[in-house]
């Protein structure tokens, strides 16, 4: 059997850890973790594969923006 089922992929693996409260504030100079949260490519993982609610997701998202736009994290996969 392969490791496909019949539905697709399995479930796929969670960036963030699971926490009861909500983060006040994503830090758009702590790179390490932002990178964690895009793919390859560059692109923003959606918030099922990182596991946080819409909230938090906003809040990653704007943060990895802050970060590009300061010249931190790449647009592209160009110099990833």
């Amino acid at each position: 059997m392969s490791r496909f089922s019949r539905f697709g992929p399995g479930p796929s693996v969670k960036v963030v850890k699971k926490s009861g409260k909500d983060v006040e504030y994503v830090d758009y100079k702590d790179v390490e973790s932002l990178r964690r949260m895009m793919s390859p490519n560059g692109k923003i993982y959606g918030r099922k594969r990182i596991g946080v609610n819409a909230k938090n997701q906003r809040k990653i998202a704007q943060a990895i923006k802050r970060a590009r736009f300061m010249g931190l994290l790449p647009y592209t996969s160009a110099t990833l």
